[in-house]
């Protein structure tokens, strides 16, 4: 009898690890080959795995919950057949009572691990004895692990930023004590050091809320935890700046009306503003071509391909961002196809892996909830995103020839987000208005 294990894929372009959210066979179940054996999330997509074997399950590796790396065994399948599954039917008999015999030795170990106020693993408590990290900073620590419990990697992030926070010595003297508060700089006793000012360290604790009587609960869904560490990590990460440019989009919006009725009747589905902003952001790029770049530590990473990313609402409230790939490359009529296969894929949660790599810039239509502009936050590793606002109708003055007159115009804004690490205010304004700029200039003549 053979023994198969199955390894989690790659599952798409710097995709490094998933989810196990839901197991389809059980330890002792017979499966076929290709039959779907568990369901796994890398960011936010979904994936069914399939079994590369026919015959038992006999072991599963990780359980609902816990993050598998790409490459990691999550299942070993036996092709030895009934034998195969009496066999592990007498070891799940001999393991039960072995856990029955060994609970109370466990039970003992755990409560001596927990001499804070905090569960702490034996591997936890053994790096916190080793790197001199008191109860007092453990039970500062926020935990990311299951019901907020300190992880390994909490404890190497904790005791790295400890090291690299410098320690100032000053002679102990007779002053008035100053507490120091959130972001304060430590005191430097005049004379004793040059004019410098360090930064306490300080860890940040969520604030904890108590709910009121009749107060709904409710806890956030796997994509929404995702969304929260992402934008709070993006801030964290990038000083963001926002630069606004109003522009006239009425020969756009002229444009699209015309046409709109005969490019359905040809084509079969509806063109949006969507792929026309795409357009006008993939040219920019061209011009301006620094925003379409990477930080990576001291490194500026210079992206050969123009991958767009746009901000798509699902069902539930939520947002994903498929990527148009090389959408420098790409007509109108391939815009708008692109653009519309990947929305309907988001809504209809069929969206792959790869769908959501890659991308280099982001747009997210914020007119679409009838807002007139927003400060975006970056889609981190990215450096810049770009909000469109409601077109609406309204009042402007019109230069002719023949003098200036008041008329009804099609205006928007765009509101541009970006890294002020390393992009300035000239690069970042200049880039938005050049996007208003082929917007404005849109030939409403245009074939389609």
């Amino acid at each position: 009898m053979a023994q198969i294990e199955i390894k989690l894929p790659k599952m798409g372009e710097s995709v490094t690890e998933a989810t196990i959210t839901n197991w389809l066979k059980e330890v002792g179940d017979h499966i076929a080959l290709d039959e779907p054996l568990v369901e796994v999330a890398t960011d936010k997509v979904d994936n069914e795995l399939p079994s590369e074997a026919e015959g038992i399950l006999i072991k599963k590796m990780f359980d609902k919950d816990q993050v598998a790396q790409v490459g990691d065994v999550i299942a070993v399948i036996s092709t030895g057949g009934i034998e195969e599954k009496i066999d592990l039917v007498q070891q799940e008999v001999v393991t039960i009572v072995n856990e029955v015999v060994q609970a109370p030795v466990m039970e003992t170990q755990a409560l001596s691990s927990e001499s804070n106020s905090k569960f702490l693993s034996p591997l936890v408590r053994s790096i916190a004895d080793k790197e001199g990290v008191s109860n007092t900073e453990l039970d500062a620590i926020i935990g990311t692990g299951q019901e907020g419990r300190v992880t390994k990697k909490d404890m190497i992030a904790y005791i790295e930023t400890k090291k690299n926070t410098p320690i100032i010595n000053t002679p102990i003297i007779n002053t008035p004590v100053i507490p120091i508060t959130k972001e304060a700089p430590v005191n430097i006793i005049p004379n004793q050091t040059e004019n410098v000012q360090k930064t306490a360290p300080v860890i940040h604790k969520e604030i904890v809320v108590i709910p009121s009587a009749g107060d709904e609960i409710i806890e956030m869904d796997r994509m929404r935890k995702l969304i929260a560490d992402h934008m709070i990590m993006s801030k964290h990460v990038s000083p963001h700046v926002t630069s606004f440019v109003e522009a006239d989009v009425t020969n756009m919006v002229n444009w699209r009306n015309k046409v709109k009725d005969s490019y359905k009747k040809r084509e079969g589905e509806t063109i949006t503003f969507t792929p026309i902003f795409i357009e006008a952001v993939a040219k920019a790029i061209k011009d301006f071509p620094m925003i379409n770049v990477s930080v990576n530590g001291t490194q500026i990473i210079k992206k050969k391909d123009i991958n767009i990313g746009m901000a798509t609402a699902l069902p539930s409230g939520n947002l994903i961002v498929p990527v148009i790939k090389n959408a420098d490359q790409l007509n109108l009529n391939g815009l708008t196809k692109a653009v519309n296969q990947m929305a309907n894929n988001a809504r209809n949660n069929k969206l792959k892996s790869e769908d959501i790599q890659g991308g280099t810039y982001t747009i997210s239509n914020v007119g679409t909830f009838g807002n007139v502009m927003g400060t975006p936050i970056i889609n981190q590793p990215q450096v810049a995103i770009l909000a469109l606002g409601a077109i609406r109708k309204m009042p402007a003055v019109i230069e002719t020839p023949e003098g200036d007159f008041i008329g009804i115009r099609h205006k928007m804004f765009l509101s541009h987000s970006y890294d002020h690490r390393v992009v300035d205010g000239s690069l970042g304004g200049q880039f938005v208005k050049r996007v208003a700029d082929y917007l404005e200039q849109f030939d409403s003549n245009r074939e389609i």
